[in-house]
């Protein structure tokens, strides 16, 4: 089938799809000012935030990684991926009941600003930093995801053959070209789209698979029902088993806490809703839609290894390219291009949010935008730099990854995130759950950047005896951060909640 469809004929398509973002982008972006960039003027309808959220959280990652590591025979094999996502809706509960009207209260730009006002400026820039080092990971690994399928079927093989490196400086250019101007105003629309192409992709790619097998929907998902892939519970494995429920129910409690709920990309498009109902709702729907998208990919990634098996086609070593192998080279034209606009949606909704809220975070928290009196053209000009500038970054860490990355995407993000998001969570929790105050705030500081290394240690040393932690490095890093937070506070008359009012 790629002799039909041919690296031109996708340059194209992705050429039209990007015009169209630019259209919206210009729409959106008119006029616009710090505030519409940074939080869309606090008028973003809640359910067009909702729809944009499920792509941002899907991103390319899930796309291709999860359909692949369903057959793969190791962590979130089968439809064991499910019970994370079960873990995400205690995660999000929190968030709606606990973190946004604290938010909310404290009318944030940047939800940073909460550790500022409960301790100081120090455990602010530290929690800010942290975020910033989170998401500059958390998007290059998703955006080196995406280039590598485009050099791999599009700008590196004839008649392009493009080095990796144009691909990649390509594919940050367009995400900055329609978020400059607009920022957060401009994505709640652009996000909600591409969530539509992603999932739209998923569910033509399932009916391809259908008709290259004579099978209606129906057959196919009783087929997917009665395989050897669509088991959910594992209870009997033990601790030391990755797949093991309550290991992946509480890390995924934890990570939708720390990687939603903790974190300035996802939390920007709630703090750009009208009032703190609208945010509620939003994720409520934004909770109930995850699932079924979850089960939509997993259910694909079944019938993607049942295909194979169908035509005998070799699995590939990296599970990642299963999907883009069949949908490429397997499938019709037609299902190819849905594939690599799906692809790029996917890849698109999550990236362009993470520049954005790297963007602003770094203008509000370190630059100060919101406690300066710097005219309102100075700040867009410095804003544009630091746009520019956090673009370049991405490109040099993705161009790392390349050369460094062996091991599946998926696990490599929750690993990097389980590390680097772990003192947010412990930051986070100290000042909701204490009333004390640091003794010297700037040893807090150190605290922060001990407890990854420690956690690390402990973990890559197999101290934990048959205990692998897996995702659950999180809780035990957040821990050993709320641990060393208490050892060098001490009690304090002042009432945490005494600043929320």
């Amino acid at each position: 089938m790629l002799e039909q469809l041919t690296p031109t004929l996708i340059l194209s398509v992705i050429i039209a799809y990007f015009l169209v973002l630019m259209g919206v982008s210009w729409w959106t972006g008119r006029d616009a000012d710090n505030e519409d960039f940074f939080v869309a003027g606090r008028q973003s309808p809640w359910l067009l935030v909702a729809i944009g959220m499920i792509g941002a959280s899907l991103s390319g990652v899930t796309f291709i990684s999860i359909p692949g590591v369903v057959g793969a025979g190791k962590g979130n094999m089968n439809f064991s991926y499910m019970q994370m996502v079960f873990g995400y809706l205690a995660g999000y509960l929190v968030i709606g009941t606990v973190l946004l009207p604290l938010y909310y209260r404290l009318k944030l730009t940047s939800i940073y600003g909460y550790l500022g006002q409960r301790f100081g400026d120090i455990s602010y820039k530290t929690g800010a930093g942290y975020f910033l080092l989170s998401r500059v990971i958390g998007a290059s690994f998703r955006l080196y995801l995406v280039a590598i399928v485009l050099d791999q079927f599009v700008l590196g093989v004839a008649p392009f053959n493009f080095p990796f490196w144009v691909t990649v400086s390509a594919t940050i250019l367009l995400i900055w070209v329609y978020t400059f101007k607009g920022g957060i105003k401009t994505i709640v629309w652009t996000d909600a789209l591409q969530t539509i192409c992603m999932l739209a992709a998923v569910i033509l790619t399932i009916s391809a698979i259908g008709s290259s097998m004579e099978k209606s929907i129906g057959d196919l998902f009783e087929i997917v029902r009665n395989s050897e892939y669509s088991r959910i519970f594992y209870f009997d494995g033990g601790w030391s088993d990755p797949n093991n429920f309550f290991k992946q129910f509480i890390s995924g409690a934890l990570i939708a806490v720390v990687m939603t709920g903790l974190d300035q990309d996802m939390m920007q498009k709630n703090l750009s809703c009208r009032s703190l109902g609208d945010a509620q709702k939003n994720m409520l729907t934004f909770s109930i839609i995850l699932v079924f998208a979850n089960l939509l990919f997993l259910t694909l990634g079944a019938l993607l290894y049942l295909y194979a098996a169908n035509i005998g086609l070799e699995i590939p070593a990296k599970s990642d390219q299963l999907f883009p192998t069949i949908a490429l080279q397997y499938l019709s034209p037609t299902t190819g291009i849905v594939f690599v606009l799906g692809l790029i949606a996917a890849a698109y909704s999550s990236a362009d949010s993470a520049l954005t809220a790297l963007t602003t975070s770094f203008c509000v928290d370190f630059l100060g935008f919101e406690k300066n009196d710097k005219p309102e053209e100075e700040k867009k000009k410095t804003r544009f730099w630091v746009h520019v500038g956090f673009s370049v970054l991405l490109l040099f860490v993705i161009l790392i990854f390349n050369a460094l990355n062996d091991d599946a995407v998926i696990n490599n993000v929750f690993k990097w995130a389980g590390l680097t998001y772990g003192p947010l969570l412990g930051l986070f929790s100290f000042g909701m759950l204490t009333n004390r105050r640091f003794k010297k705030e700037i040893l807090v500081l150190a605290v922060c950047l001990l407890t990854p290394v420690l956690s690390y240690f402990l973990d890559a040393n197999n101290l934990f005896i048959n205990f692998k932690l897996g995702h659950m490095i999180i809780l035990l890093n957040g821990i050993l951060t709320f641990v060393g937070l208490f050892l060098i506070s001490e009690e304090s008359p002042i009432e945490p909640e005494d600043i929320y009012s």
